[in-house]
């Protein structure tokens, strides 16, 4: 997406405030809706709330971590009163206990399959790695809650371009076997900005 108008919707919206305001751990705890919300989810590690934190232009909103396997609720932000972020627990990290890990890949399913408000899944994946099983799974389980989402590519600048394009040929060839799956697929880097109003840009258009 490169039209000049739905980058400056996005650069307006991201312009306003984000603030934190809730944490779930379990489904009966999740908040009232309170306008369309955007959801953010990847392997543990794989600079979710570096990204949040770029897009919102903020360098501590979403607390990023060394330590894999860290966010282990939904952290809901509210953003100019017109969307909302969510940050989603992780999964695939492998020295995560094994009930823990089934308990957030419960949470999540529940999540993406009873949210009315939640309009997108923003998948986040590796562009320095392989796609693993858990990836995989985790598309497949999108399709099954019917629940649309948006493959990202992060840590672009850690890629050389003709490995980065090879990537963006096999991620996109694995997007067009999955029904939920929206016809787009962005590259960024929270560290250089690359893909971030393009991403913001997208993100806009369902805002309230």
């Amino acid at each position: 997406m490169d039209d000049a108008e739905d980058i400056e919707a996005g650069r307006k919206l991201f312009a306003g405030e984000c603030r934190f305001y809730f944490a779930a751990q379990r489904i009966d705890q999740l908040p009232e809706p309170r306008g369309p919300e955007v959801a953010f989810a990847g392997r543990s590690n794989v600079g979710k709330s570096s990204l949040v934190n770029a897009l919102a232009g903020h360098k501590a909103l979403a607390r990023a971590s060394s330590e894999p396997g860290r966010t282990k609720q939904l952290n809901f932000f509210d953003l100019a009163g017109r969307l909302v972020l969510v940050d989603m627990p992780g999964y695939g990290y492998a020295q995560a206990a094994k009930a823990v890990k089934e308990d957030w890949q419960g949470l999540m399913f529940d999540f993406l399959r009873g949210r009315v408000a939640l309009r997108r899944v923003v998948l986040l994946l590796d562009a320095r790695i392989e796609l693993k099983a858990s990836d995989h799974a985790v598309m497949d389980l999108f399709d099954r809650a019917a629940v649309a989402f948006q493959l990202v590519l992060t840590k672009a600048d850690g890629v050389k371009p003709d490995r980065l394009a090879r990537k963006l040929t096999e991620v996109r060839a694995v997007m067009g076997r999955h029904a939920a799956a929206f016809p787009e697929v962005t590259v960024t880097s929270a560290r250089t900005g690359l893909g971030i109003e393009e991403l913001r840009a997208s993100l806009a258009t369902l805002a309230a």
